[in-house]
């Protein structure tokens, strides 16, 4: 499916990390009539500076008032909108099924409704083997993205998987290079642990590969490299920590959630059978 540059189209989660590179590229291809959604209304008004074109609507989508309010007027929806810390969802349940579940149906069911050409959903490696919270909600919004595919032949269904994004909001990047800055004592669970990892515009390469690829609502998947983390925080220290400063570490092992290695595929191979990055290679991503 291609995009068409005179429809508008919605973007959930808008003014997150992910959702303002999307916002740039479909700027730069042309596509005017942009419309997000936010529970953040200092975050939108943000967005609007920079993206003026870009029409911003304050609300949550596991309400269905605010839901529909944003779907009436779209031609299509990439639903980027999410609670998607690992860490977090494990203490506030409630709230990670709220938005990612509860939001994620309330866009399907409510898109029923009206003429949408396409909804793309984003999912996470967290989905295939899951060992925590986060990663059974995203399970189940790609079911519901199947489930809803076999009633509604007139919508395109797609949902992309992939690892981690370097530098995405909550990142262990973010809070690794600034404490490397001040030199302050560094915190990692295992360094033994792998994960999938790669660039913001390797992730909008595959939504785009992903709307115009996929046949069907299973999970767009990309071939991807894994690191260590290990590897990946004596990069950060090789690149960012001043000279004559000596890293202070500590190891506090993998947390209520975590895997010690991630799998793309149900079926395929783990973070620690695929080619890994060089610590080279991973300096210069970073």
């Amino acid at each position: 499916m291609k995009l068409n540059k005179e429809k508008t189209y919605l973007i959930t989660g808008g003014s997150g990390f992910l959702g303002k590179e999307l916002i740039g590229r479909l700027q730069k291809l042309g596509c005017k009539k942009v419309v997000t959604i936010s529970r953040n209304e200092g975050n939108l008004v943000a967005l609007k500076e920079i993206f003026p074109h870009v029409k911003i609507i304050p609300g949550d989508i596991s309400d269905p008032y605010c839901a529909e309010k944003v779907i009436r007027e779209v031609d299509g929806i990439f639903h980027l909108a999410a609670f998607k810390h690992v860490g977090l969802a494990e203490d506030n349940v409630r709230e990670c099924i709220l938005g990612n579940v509860i939001g994620t149906m309330n866009i399907l069911e409510i898109s029923r409704k009206y003429p949408i050409d396409f909804i793309l959903g984003i999912s996470t490696d967290k989905a295939a083997q899951v060992s925590g919270v986060y990663g059974a909600t995203k399970l189940i919004h790609e079911r519901l993205f199947t489930d809803y595919e076999k009633i509604n032949p007139n919508t395109t269904y797609r949902t992309v998987r992939y690892g981690n994004v370097l530098y995405s909001t909550g990142s262990v990047l973010c809070k690794w290079k600034e404490r490397i800055l001040n030199n302050d004592e560094l915190v990692i669970t295992d360094p033994d642990a792998t994960r999938f990892y790669w660039t913001v515009d390797q992730a909008i390469d595959l939504i785009f590969d992903c709307l115009e690829n996929a046949s069907n609502s299973q999970p767009y998947v990309p071939q991807m490299k894994s690191m260590s983390v290990g590897d990946l925080l004596h990069a950060m220290i090789r690149k960012y920590l001043p000279e004559g400063n000596t890293p202070k570490i500590k190891e506090i092992g993998l947390q209520v959630g975590e895997n010690m290695h991630e799998k793309i595929l149900e079926q395929g191979p783990s973070s620690s059978e695929v080619d890994r990055f060089t610590i080279d290679e991973i300096m210069e991503l970073i």
